[in-house]
């Protein structure tokens, strides 16, 4: 028994939650209690349990992941003050008119807003209210209306900027830096968030041009399914359209323009996309446009200058130009500054900060909680050999490297079935990525597939969270079976994504590799 705790230990770990014990608990206690009994069976050194604090300060200090809650309030913010519904009914109202036109409107809404906020849970819960009901009165079959809706909220795990690709970058990083050390490369290689940004763009624009070809053929093929929508509302005029449409484009600009370009971190942008969303709900909710907006043009000519012409005031060497251009620096942030205190003022009144703030805290410690549980977890199961057991089990299988990325990719699918991406993400791949890349997979290209594989978890029932949340929020004339069979032509659509990049790596590498 005791040459095979490794594998009762991740067996006990399914059973723990799948039983509905919160998951960070259920993990830290299972690697407790294992190390224990291996330490008791002679088969485990205790000591390892000493690298847990350095293990969670690395975690606490780690840069990279200080984007999340950041990424998170900012589309907490987005979601609070309904900057999201007003582009949802307006792109309902655009598209409307099209077979199909509701569909399609969902899909690119969905897209937009996975590049401005990048939270599934907001996106679904919106959509679900918004959208679905008026896909209903259409005459939409309930099935494909549901679906459309579920599977366009998971677009915020694919398209940057989103959680699930900060985590996984951290995970690949960790993974590529492992397999340099194991091939006796000391002067190791990391991988950046802006990389695992860059690669999954293509990708995921992929995939929404795979879900609108569905939209527009099934509608040819079934038109009674998709109807077209007879709205009460004329089609938005031009300037309603560039009015819903500027605020995300904004904030995709600005913070994916950020690090693709190298001008900012994903830290540094994520703050930027963050002020940005609270600037412009002080504007939807009357904190003094014209200030706000001076306030906008002020932080622009504040991050344009200052990268053509930076100015560090603590030399001793300026020049009196020099003290003129740092001076209107300092004005140009002071003006900025206001305008964000006057949109924080506005956004209070209407309690929309408050609710933010907890949906990014509670939001975030599950989120951190999880991993500080992994990182526990993984120290065990490497003490009680599991390590060298999964890398022996891949070198094994058949079809070489190949086969190897086949079974793992079949694996980490039908845990999707019944486990989050993050408990995948921080529990699963660092015990399967690094014999992966030491078989010679691009470390880029097999986050990116991974990622794609992830995001499907959202979807397979019986417990993808978007089929819950769609559950919550959607009228009582849907039911279950209804969402679950929506949901699976766009399994198989994700299933076709993963084979295009898997066929084609150029899909998922030539953007970073053009960018870095």
């Amino acid at each position: 028994m005791s040459d095979y705790l490794d594998l009762l230990m991740f067996a006990a770990l399914m059973v723990a939650i799948l039983s509905g014990f919160p998951v960070a608990f259920a993990t830290a206690g299972i690697a407790i209690c294992f190390a224990y009994l291996g330490w008791a069976m002679g088969v485990m050194d205790i000591g390892l349990l000493g690298a847990l604090g350095q293990r969670a300060f690395g975690l606490l200090s780690n840069q990279v992941l200080i984007a999340i809650p950041i990424f998170i309030l900012m589309g907490a913010v987005l979601e609070k003050s309904r900057i999201a519904e007003e582009l949802l009914t307006t792109m309902g109202r655009l598209f409307g008119a099209l077979r199909g036109g509701l569909a399609i409107s969902v899909i690119v809404v969905g897209a937009l807003l996975a590049a401005s906020t990048g939270i599934v849970g907001a996106t679904v819960v919106a959509m679900g209210m918004i959208a679905l009901p008026s896909m209903l009165r259409a005459g939409y079959d309930p099935s494909v209306a549901a679906g459309v809706v579920c599977t366009a909220g998971t677009l915020g795990q694919i398209i940057p900027p989103s959680t699930l690709l900060i985590i996984l970058s951290d995970v690949m990083s960790n993974a590529y830096q492992q397999a340099q050390y194991e091939q006796g490369k000391f002067a190791v290689q990391t991988l950046s968030v802006g990389q695992f940004f860059a690669a999954s763009i293509v990708p995921g624009l992929l995939l929404v041009c795979l879900y609108l070809i569905y939209v527009v053929v099934r509608g040819r093929l079934r038109p009674a399914d998709m109807p077209v929508a007879d709205l009460d509302q004329a089609r938005p005029t031009l300037s309603e359209t560039l009015r819903a449409v500027t605020a995300p484009i904004l904030l995709i600009f600005a913070v994916l323009g950020a690090i693709l370009a190298g001008v900012a971190s994903p830290t540094e942008a994520a703050s930027v996309g963050a002020i940005g969303a609270l600037l412009l709900a002080g504007l939807r909710f009357g904190g003094h446009p014209r200030t706000i907006l001076t306030g906008v043009a002020a932080f622009a000519a504040l991050a344009i200058f200052s990268n053509l012409h930076p100015v560090r005031m603590q030399r001793s060497d300026l020049s009196a130009t020099d003290w003129a251009i740092g001076l209107g620096y300092v004005l140009l942030a002071l003006l900025g500054g206001v305008a964000v205190l006057i949109a924080i003022r506005a956004t209070i009144k209407r309690r929309i900060t408050q609710e933010a703030l907890t949906a990014t805290l509670t939001l975030t410690s599950m989120i951190f909680a999880t991993i500080l549980a992994a990182g526990m977890f993984s120290l065990v199961f490497i003490g009680l050999g599991g390590e060298e057991r999964v890398a022996a089990i891949l070198s094994e299988l058949p079809g070489g490297s190949t086969g190897a990325l086949l079974i793992c990719m079949l694996f980490i699918f039908l845990l999707g079935f019944f486990l989050d991406f993050v408990e995948i993400a921080v529990i699963v791949l660092p015990l399967i990525t690094p014999p992966l890349i030491l078989m010679g997979h691009d470390p880029v290209w097999l986050g990116v597939l991974i990622a794609i594989n992830l995001q499907t978890s959202f979807l397979t029932p019986p417990f993808g969270f978007s089929l819950f949340y769609l559950r919550a929020a959607a009228p009582p004339e849907i039911e279950t079976i209804h969402i679950y069979w929506g949901v699976a032509p766009f399994i198989l659509l994700q299933i076709m994504g993963v084979a295009l990049v898997w066929l084609v790596p150029d899909l998922a590498t030539w953007l970073p590799q053009a960018l870095y």
